[in-house]
């Protein structure tokens, strides 16, 4: 089973992009996303010898998370432009340190943190142990990261094992 689908996730990935990028729900479609969903982790296979192994259950929780911090923090950065005097923001320059071990979980983390409005990560030092992110308004620096470590680094740590 493992040769046949070595990568489960992308399978069903690579399924559901091609159906949404092809914009029509008809057998041939259907069949030749999975014929490239098959197809294609086969053949990459061999650039993915030690991919993490990922928990299902705290993963879509932490989607579910992320997708209601993006909400929220639209709203709270539409506010801060709008209500705030720009003399008042107080932007930073955060260098998070890092707990998360894996390019992948990094990675994950470095996406959730450019995703949510109001703060992009720049960079990854290159021991790997620091990431650099700036947010538009952290009057506490102190107090952002560690909101930013134990929302999204904590649940990270127990979805990438």
């Amino acid at each position: 089973m493992n040769r046949l689908l070595p990568h489960p996730g992308l399978a069903a990935l690579l399924v559901v992009m091609w159906m949404v990028m092809v914009n029509d729900i008809s057998f041939g479609s259907l069949f030749l996303g999975l014929v490239f969903g098959l197809v294609v982790p086969i053949f990459t296979a061999a650039w993915w010898p030690g991919r993490p192994q990922v928990r299902f259950r705290p993963a879509v929780a932490y989607l579910a998370l992320v997708l209601w911090d993006i909400v929220v923090a639209n709203f709270q950065v539409a506010a801060i432009i709008l209500f705030k005097p720009n003399r008042d923001l107080r932007p930073a320059w955060l260098a998070v340190p890092l707990d998360l071990i894996t390019p992948e979980a990094i990675t994950v983390f470095a996406g959730t943190i450019s995703l949510t409005p109001g703060t992009v990560s720049a960079d990854v030092s290159a021991c790997g142990k620091f990431l650099l992110v700036h947010a538009l308004h952290a009057p506490d620096p102190a107090a952002e990261i560690a909101k930013v470590k134990a929302r999204y680094e904590a649940r990270l740590k127990g979805i990438f094992q």
